[in-house]
């Protein structure tokens, strides 16, 4: 069965993405992009054409919008698990394939579907007796229940915002949840950024398996050359953002990796240094894919790397319904592209608030929840319009009065308005997910507000 999904800005001529002027590098990440967010939205989440073409497909980079609405139709090849997008003549199109808990993966630009065969893939039992099902206590205070209603009127928490989910936890169980149309507890949707929180975690259990130390060099195969200067970093320094290497100017652009078919290896590990180690925080999404690139050549076993997230964390949590996609190598691309339920992140923090044990296993170090949320050496300085950022630690970012939350509040935060907000002092878990443009949504105002409700 094949079905496609259209353009969605304008009705514009097809033939105009082929038009000669056009850049087709340009329109490879754009088809890239289409197809990859088809392929993870449908296959991962079970969103229909329609739906993908509202949200996943809406407000996207604005330097992509235009080239979106000129592309013909992505074709969602059912039977096989796969969409492509065409996008310049002579050439074959974009093309992403879903696998069993790897979700989606694009294959390089220029190939065709028989590349299929190549791609990694995993097989993880999953007991899904473990663990219990979240506790709900869920709360009759309306003072509550109307702050989490105003996370989705698009205008008290940001003009504009698109609130697809909120959970809150205190205490261990569930007092609140709400799910815009189209999306209920089991809807995964991508993190963004919250995946660097999830990629920490999963370097915290490899620490607690002894399978690698944050104070050791990263070692990478490419950075081994006698006098190479890169040898020298860390796998904190990659957990901090400070690894002293070149980074697109934003900081977190990494369009090849993300949306044209590249290979961590080719894109995230080549930079030059041009910082000591340590001494500058920059947000860099190569620093996440290294540390678990380092992580993989620690292990030294392919398969076993490619389980280990889904055997060592995310099922013993009971996060089942969530997918860390790779490149099409094998890399886990967890700087962003990890596709989760507000319930599974539910589960993520609870792991921290019970600092990194699940019931009577221990997944993370003792200590390690603490050890995320203290400061980087160097930390983020304002905005270029100078408005203020919060602090930073080891892949999560930090809050405190300043922002109107409690000393010690730490949060995974991704595009377009992922967040888990971890406030250890009141027992409190915020989960809010959407689909945000422009300035976004005022995360510390509606957990601050939350807060202000709940009995201390």
């Amino acid at each position: 069965m094949r079905k496609t999904i259209p353009a969605i800005f304008a009705v514009v001529m097809v033939s105009a993405a082929f038009a000669q002027d056009a850049d087709p590098a340009h329109l490879s990440l754009v088809a890239g992009y289409k197809a990859a967010f088809t392929c993870s939205a449908h296959f991962n989440a079970g969103r229909t054409v329609e739906q993908i073409a509202g949200d996943e497909l809406h407000r996207i980079y604005p330097g992509y919008r235009e080239a979106m609405a000129a592309l013909p139709d992505a074709v969602i090849d059912e039977d096989n698990k796969r969409v492509s997008v065409a996008y310049i003549e002579d050439v074959p199109p974009r093309i992403a394939q879903w696998r069993p808990h790897l979700g989606c993966t694009q294959f390089p630009s220029g190939s065709d579907a028989a590349f299929a065969d190549r791609l990694p893939k995993v097989s993880v039992k999953h007991n899904r007796n473990l663990p219990k099902p979240l506790p709900e206590t869920m709360s009759d205070n309306e003072e509550l229940l109307g702050i989490v209603s105003s996370a989705f009127d698009r205008l008290t928490y940001g003009e504009g915002t698109e609130t697809t989910a909120v959970v809150v936890v205190r205490g261990g169980a569930v007092i609140a949840e709400r799910y815009r149309e189209g999306f209920d507890a089991a809807t995964p949707q991508r993190t963004w950024s919250v995946a660097k929180s999830i990629a920490a975690t999963i370097i915290g259990a490899a620490v607690e398996d002894g399978l690698i130390a944050v104070d050791e060099p990263a070692g990478l195969d490419a950075w081994s050359a006698p006098g190479d200067p890169r040898g020298e970093i860390t796998v904190e320094n990659l957990m901090h953002m400070s690894s002293g290497l070149t980074s697109p100017t934003a900081g977190n652009r990494t369009d090849d990796i993300y949306f044209g078919g590249g290979r961590v290896v080719d894109y995230a590990i080549a930079n030059r240094l041009v910082a000591e180690p340590g001494t500058r925080w920059r947000y860099a999404n190569n620093d996440t894919m290294i540390a678990m690139r380092t992580l993989r050549e620690r292990m030294n076993d392919d398969q076993t790397y490619l389980e280990y997230p889904f055997s060592q964390v995310l099922y013993p949590l009971g996060m089942d319904r969530t997918f860390l996609e790779t490149d099409w190598n094998g890399d886990f691309v967890l700087s962003s592209q990890v596709w989760t339920t507000a319930r599974d992140l539910v589960r993520l923090g609870l792991l921290y608030l019970n600092d990194g044990a699940s019931g009577d296993q221990r997944i993370l170090p003792e200590g390690w929840a603490a050890y995320v949320a203290t400061p980087a050496p160097d930390q983020p300085g304002p905005r270029a319009n100078g408005d203020p950022r919060p602090g930073y630690g080891a892949q999560f970012w930090l809050y405190d009065e300043s922002w109107g939350l409690p000393e010690g509040t730490y949060a995974a935060r991704g595009n377009r308005g992922q967040y888990l907000v971890i406030i250890p002092s009141r027992n409190v878990l915020v989960v809010r997910r959407g689909f945000d443009d422009g300035g976004g949504f005022d995360i510390a105002k509606f957990a601050s507000d939350i807060l202000a409700v709940l009995p201390e």
